[in-house]
């Protein structure tokens, strides 16, 4: 491979699964290289689907098509449900695992060793498309086949969350059967920007999180905490190197990460600078912590003045205490540290981060802590308390490794569900953490799902607010209109019907 996003924008040519396309290892490489572009298309929606009906980060304007995801009043016809950027990462990930495996026999220099190392990227593409779509619509039409010509059917049904949530898991399974995911790549752009081995580890514990197999989650997480390989992503346990997870970003800690580069590649007006400003490109519709995720930061960090000022930004020090606004800034995509409120960003290049290692810790954390146990709560406490003494904070004192037997799950999955809040705010998880809460062991903790939402909801009207999340159909989106249209068997989500 060449460069990071001349190899990451190259288009395929037309009709690309004839015959007359798959003939070298080059083919191959353009469709692998066009899914990993393709992704790049779905951080807008990534950044409203997994943030938005949180309330952590909100926008102002409730007639938005973000707004309306904000407030759950979405419709089938608004543009920000479409999920067609998803189904082309798939379909090029399709097309690779059924047509790369020929190309070995017509390109002597395509060794299988190559081979499988793409179709690892291939199913790590298409399982992670599948996991946003399987979170954001609960049922979605399940294809793993590539649209070759009009043969080939287009009325698809849904298939149902387990199936989906299963074809993920056998897609990492495959992925990693083979031995051929690397652990790094030519270039920390490609190690960080392209599938490896821990991208699939992450993915898997992931998954496992979502469809509540919680020691498959543990066992997939302790192969990227546990692991001793040379060259891994590692938690980057200083104080000081935090902001390296974002500037420069590709840190040591990141596991994958979405590549931008506007200066040699023009790719600014996708990238969460741009996305999520700061400075004079705010403007009415910009993203912003909400008033009630502004409280908690700056009563979080108080005991340090410049932490206060630092988290409650997004992380920059600089401005006094009494003088923030109702709604804090999201410095992280457009600073260059946090020492100076006017060092920021002058190329729109923030890479968006998937996954990294925090990230992972608090996934195993969270397991722990469903499937109880004393020594359990206390390890996931344990990983809790590591993450903010990295924040410069003091450890949880409403629970600790001495009264842990007087703790409740509920007690634990709140301190945890906080210390994502603040970890991972603007990287596009709140929802899917909450949703996770409402949902799992058929609905234990609905009501305080709901609650935790109307509390830091407050551009929708309560009591209105309140009967839709009654109703956990409406905690889904949509099927986008366009496609019940041309699609005969696929049926609109109940809440919308």
């Amino acid at each position: 491979m060449s460069g990071c996003s001349d190899w990451l924008d190259v288009q395929p040519k037309d009709k690309q699964s004839t015959d007359m396309y798959w003939e070298s290892s080059e083919d191959v490489e353009a469709i692998l290289a066009q899914g990993y572009s393709r992704l790049r298309d779905c951080v807008p929606y990534i950044i409203d689907w997994g943030e938005l009906r949180g309330s952590s980060v909100i926008v102002p304007v409730r007639s938005t098509p973000a707004g309306q995801i904000q407030n759950f009043t979405v419709l089938p016809s608004t543009s920000a449900v479409q999920w067609g950027t998803f189904y082309q990462v798939i379909g090029m990930a399709n097309a690779v695992l059924k047509y790369a495996p020929g190309v070995i026999e017509k390109d002597e220099s395509y060794y299988q060793s190559q081979m499988d190392s793409h179709l690892t990227e291939a199913y790590f593409l298409r399982g992670l498309s599948y996991l946003y779509l399987v979170r954001n619509f609960r049922e979605v039409p399940l294809i793993t086949e590539p649209y070759v010509d009009d043969a080939m059917p287009t009325d698809v049904p849904k298939s149902s969350e387990v199936e989906i949530l299963e074809q993920i898991k056998s897609d990492v399974r495959a992925a990693l059967a083979t031995d051929a995911a690397k652990e790094t790549f030519n270039g920390t752009w490609a190690t960080k920007g392209r599938a490896t081995k821990w991208a699939l580890y992450a993915l898997m514990a992931e998954t496992c999180l979502w469809a509540e197999d919680y020691e498959e989650c543990v066992t997939y997480a302790d192969y990227l905490i546990n692991s001793t390989a040379p060259i891994r992503p590692v938690f980057m346990s200083t104080p000081g190197q935090w902001y390296n997870i974002f500037y420069p970003g590709n840190s040591n800690e990141s596991i994958f990460e979405i590549q931008y580069d506007e200066t040699n590649y023009a790719q600014g007006g996708g990238s969460p600078s741009k996305l999520l400003p700061y400075g004079s490109d705010v403007t009415v519709n910009t993203y912003m912590y909400s008033e009630p995720m502004t409280i908690r930061l700056i009563n979080e960090f108080y005991q340090n003045q410049d932490e206060v000022n630092r988290t409650y930004y997004g992380s920059f020090a600089g401005i006094t205490y009494t003088s923030y606004p109702e709604n804090g800034i999201i410095w992280k995509y457009s600073g260059l540290g946090v020492a100076d409120r006017e060092a920021v960003r002058t190329i729109l290049d923030a890479n968006y981060i998937i996954y990294r290692m925090a990230d992972v810790m608090l996934m195993k954390a969270e397991a722990l802590i469903r499937i109880g146990g004393s020594a359990n709560w206390t390890e996931a406490l344990a990983i809790i308390n590591r993450i903010r003494e990295r924040s410069e904070l003091r450890p949880r004192d409403e629970v600790s490794a001495e009264n842990i037997n007087e703790a409740t799950e509920e007690i634990l999955l709140e301190m945890l569900l906080d210390e994502r809040d603040m970890e991972f705010a603007a990287e596009g998880k709140r929802w899917y953490d909450l949703l996770r809460y409402g949902k799992q062991q058929n609905f234990k903790y609905k009501s305080r799902f709901k609650i935790l939402i109307m509390e830091n909801n407050l551009t929708a009207e309560s009591r209105w607010l309140g009967s839709v999340l009654d109703n956990d159909n409406a905690w889904y989106l949509p099927i986008p209109a366009s496609d019940i249209s041309t699609n005969s068997l696929l049926k609109q989500n109940p809440y919308y019907e």
